[in-house]
């Protein structure tokens, strides 16, 4: 039988969370998301019932009306929460793919080299090869997108 929870967490697997139901997804670009987040903007969807099933998140007030919780052990970013809501990061779902965005908010503060950014070519053939080649060696110290004994 397959499990169809909606599970996620940590790069370490110190902190794990499950999700009774996800609902809107968005990219929010407001500067705070995007230094939580070290990106562009931040991904980020609402959910109902998460239960903390591993470790505990760590909490930084980011402003007077939210905070955001991470991983103290490995960073990642994993909730952006205020007085009664909670929205976790797309990129610490197991399945990100359960939660296309649908809309992009605080676009005001939107890095406007985005528009462009699918656009840029790729590397060439032969940079591309020796990109594989050397991810091949690379041994991953992230914990697989699935709960674990440990």
């Amino acid at each position: 039988m397959i499990d169809d929870a909606v599970t996620g967490g940590c790069q370490c697997g110190a902190v794990r969370y499950r999700v009774e139901r996800l609902g809107r997804a968005s990219i929010c670009h407001c500067r705070m998301c995007q230094k939580a987040f070290g990106s562009f903007f931040g991904p980020l969807v609402s959910a109902e019932g998460v239960t903390w099933t591993r470790g505990e998140r760590s909490v930084f007030h980011s402003s007077n009306r939210n905070w955001r919780g991470f991983c103290a052990a490995c960073g990642t970013p994993l909730t952006y929460e205020s007085e009664g809501a909670i929205e976790v990061s797309i990129g610490s779902l197991d399945r990100p793919d359960l939660a296309p965005p649908t809309v992009q908010v605080n676009v005001a503060d939107r890095c406007r080299f985005l528009d462009g950014l699918f656009a840029l070519p790729e590397v060439a053939p032969a940079q591309a090869s020796q990109d594989a080649a050397w991810n091949a060696g690379v041994i991953s110290n992230q914990r697989p997108d699935r709960d674990t004994d440990g």
